[in-house]
């Protein structure tokens, strides 16, 4: 009897012993589960951030035409600056436009073109006449008036004093919507195929155009050719839903040149858009897409006629650090913009020939490096 019961104690010690051995590995299993999803947790939410923070900057471009004006305040801040070098980085790393204008700047001149072959949009809306245009008015456009054309929604005697006919009223709504700034462009369109000019250059009211390294550029490329020369303003081509009718509809990604830092259309190009931009088409064509004016240009330009895009980094808007483009290579710039981010002023970081409080845009400051030969230019211009 005492050898049954120590067997029988025997095999309940083992298999105790067995079962707390299984009990211990199922605990560790779990411990390293959870630690893998710990793991995994923290990478989607540093991904989730990089994500949101590309999301703000393109929420910031929504606002391109706002109220909001260049003032007093402190100097960007090194977040601000450390906030646009991750941005610039992650950009670097993506996907970018096949072809892009730095070959082709070093090679010779393909046509001998002048800023009389270039056709320049400005748009704007009527009140900022004042606040935006007038200086523009008296730096970039001063020498550059007959080729300069004003795009705007309200009658202005005194503009039309300084401008004559270029300004024109599209009578369109002076709201900042899909559909007003569509509208904008469509006259935009059609008063450049009147023109008969080379090249269709659109921009903004807050951007400073080198009218001289525009030629420069563009004389690189035939007029005759498909060219769609801007700068994206997003880290991957846009998605969209196209409306193809009886309620069909199909998805399309295409790379679009931001209006905030302008860009140029071919005429070749620019007639081949014909069937979806002239006239009432442009509108309609905004409205397959449901985007406004910059967009519609690059669908109808990449996603229909199958040109991509050429970048180039010569075009600048307030969505970028404007403090890392260098005083000694400003002169190489095509365009130049300003801005609020944050409530911190986003501008070219130059002395000057003016200080920051009478000239917070830089514009003055970057036309007298331009042109010192101004005559509302200081006579020496400090470094």
């Amino acid at each position: 009897m005492c050898i049954n019961m120590l067997k029988t104690y025997s095999r309940k010690a083992v298999l105790s012993a067995a079962g707390a051995t299984f009990a211990c590995l199922v605990v560790l299993l779990v411990v390293a589960q959870q630690q893998q999803r710990v793991q995994v947790d923290e990478t989607s939410s540093d991904s989730e951030v990089g994500m949101r923070s590309l999301q703000s900057l393109r929420d910031v471009g929504a606002e391109s035409d706002s109220d909001a004006s260049v003032g007093e305040g402190q100097q960007t801040r090194k977040g601000f600056s450390a906030y646009f070098s991750k941005l610039s980085r992650g950009r670097r790393e993506v996907e970018k436009p096949t072809l892009s204008t730095n070959s082709a700047t070093n090679a010779p001149p393909a046509e001998d073109i002048s800023a009389d072959d270039i056709f320049i949009a400005v748009k704007t809306t009527k009140k900022f006449h004042r606040s935006r245009l007038d200086l523009l008015l008296d730096t970039w456009i001063s020498r550059n008036l007959q080729q300069t054309y004003i795009f705007t929604d309200g009658e202005d005697e005194e503009l039309k004093k300084k401008v004559g006919s270029r300004a024109i009223n599209t009578n369109c709504s002076a709201a900042h919507s899909r559909q007003a700034l569509s509208c904008k462009m469509a006259v935009e369109y059609d008063k450049f195929i009147e023109s008969g000019k080379k090249w269709f250059c659109h921009v903004d009211d807050d951007n400073y155009v080198n009218v001289k390294t525009l030629v420069k550029l563009l004389s690189h490329y035939p007029h005759t050719q498909d060219m769609y020369i801007g700068k994206p303003s997003l880290d991957r081509p846009i998605e969209a839903t196209e409306r193809l009718g009886d309620n069909k509809m199909r998805p399309v990604n295409f790379w679009f040149a931001t209006g905030g830092a302008g860009f140029c259309v071919s005429r070749g190009l620019a007639l081949k858009m014909s069937p979806w931009a002239s006239g009432g088409h442009f509108m309609n064509t905004a409205e397959k897409i449901r985007l406004p004016d910059d967009c519609t240009i690059g669908y109808i330009i990449e996603s229909v006629l199958g040109v991509p895009l050429t970048r180039s980094n010569l075009f600048h808007s307030h969505l970028e650090n404007l403090q890392q483009v260098s005083r000694s290579e400003l002169h190489k710039q095509v365009t130049l913009s300003y801005g609020m981010f944050e409530n911190k002023r986003n501008i070219i970081n130059m002395k000057g020939a003016f200080p920051v409080e009478e000239d917070p845009s830089r514009f003055k400051s970057v036309h007298c490096l331009l042109y010192p030969d101004t005559p509302w230019c200081p006579s020496q211009v400090a470094l």
